[in-house]
Formats: structure tokens, C-alpha cells, sequence
């Protein structure tokens, strides 16, 4: 087996950063941005989960309205009705969720947790079947475990989690993809 020197490490890492070796500061400032953001989310997470909320109702409703538009140019399509008729849903939902930010909470917050409940049985499942190859079967049997109290949670704390749960979930998100540019910024840095 050939060993790898530290010249031919240096210059595969060079090559998979490109040009972020040069400008990793912006990466990195970045990074911290996103941090910084998640953090003060994480005081205000039932104002971040209205404001997600309406993002999200906001992208339906323009997603709806561009889809109504596009049906125009669809002519002599024999699907055109349901087209249209898919577009409105699309537009009735994005009202719905601009107009009742908070029932719509309630809405997302409990899919949310059925599909943790639901992913995290999965997982269990999937874990115990790869039991006998031996290899990382513990880990997916714990991501399972994982999933499933936190569904679990916030089922159990319904509908008051509908308040909190999404604004929370995003701003952990904002912090660890923060970190992740602080670590890529850093490795890209060391590999120029």
C-alpha cells in the first residue's frame, strides 16, 4: 500500500477547497454569522417560529401564484385542471399560514414530531436488522432512540410545543451549519 506524503495530502486538500483557500476569512465571517444568529433565535424562539412560518407560507403562496401563471402557457394540456388545481392548494395553504401563523404552527409543529416518532421506529427497525453484520448497527439503533424521544416530546408537549419547537429546531440548525463553515473556513486556511 502506498503511503501518502504530506506534499500530496496538502495539494488534494488544496484542490478540494479551490479558491476558499484565498478567501476563507469571508467563509469563516460568515460561519460566525450564523452562530451569532442562532444564538439570539434561540432567546427568541417563538418569534423565530412565527417568522419561519410565514417564510414558509410566503413560499407556498409565490410557488402557487408562478405555478397559476405557468398553467397559462400549458395550453392544450390534458392535465391543465389538476395543474391548476395543485397551484391553488398551493395558494391556499400559503394564506392560510401567512393569515394564521400560529394555527399553522400547531399544523407543522405536529407533523413534525409524527415524522420524528415515525423516522425514529424506522431507524430502531433498520439498526436491529443490520444487528448481525456487526458494523454500526448501535449507532443507527441510537439515532433511532433519539428521534423517537425527541418526536416524542414534542407530541407529549402539544400544542404548546407548536410555539417554540420550529423556531428552536431552525436556530440549532443556523448554529451548527455556522460551525460547519468555522471548521471548512479553517481547513480550507490550512490547506492554502
Amino acid at each position: 500500500m502506498a503511503e501518502i506524503t504530506n506534499k500530496e495530502l496538502t495539494s488534494d486538500m488544496g484542490t478540494a477547497f479551490g479558491e476558499l483557500g484565498k478567501n476563507w476569512g469571508w467563509f469563516m465571517a460568515l460561519g460566525i454569522l450564523f452562530i451569532v444568529l442562532g444564538t439570539i433565535a434561540l432567546g427568541m424562539s417563538v418569534a423565530f417560529t412565527v417568522a419561519t412560518v410565514l417564510f414558509f407560507g410566503f413560499l407556498l403562496l409565490l410557488g402557487g401564484v408562478l405555478q397559476i401563471v405557468d398553467a397559462f402557457k400549458c395550453k392544450g394540456w390534458k392535465s391543465i385542471l389538476l395543474h391548476v388545481l395543485i397551484a391553488l392548494l398551493y395558494v391556499a395553504a400559503g394564506v392560510l399560514l401567512i393569515t394564521e401563523p400560529i394555527a399553522g404552527s400547531l399544523v407543522l409543529t405536529a407533523i413534525l414530531g409524527g415524522a420524528f416518532v415515525a423516522t425514529g421506529i424506522l431507524r430502531i427497525v433498520m439498526g436491529l436488522q443490520l444487528k448481525s453484520s456487526g458494523a454500526g448497527w448501535g449507532w443507527v439503533v441510537f439515532s433511532g432512540v433519539v428521534s423517537l424521544i425527541l418526536g416524542g416530546m414534542i407530541l407529549f408537549e402539544w400544542p404548546l410545543s407548536a410555539l417554540w419547537v420550529i423556531g428552536l429546531l431552525v436556530a440549532v440548525e443556523m448554529i451548527f451549519h455556522g460551525w460547519s463553515y468555522v471548521m471548512i473556513a479553517l481547513a480550507a486556511r490550512s490547506a492554502r
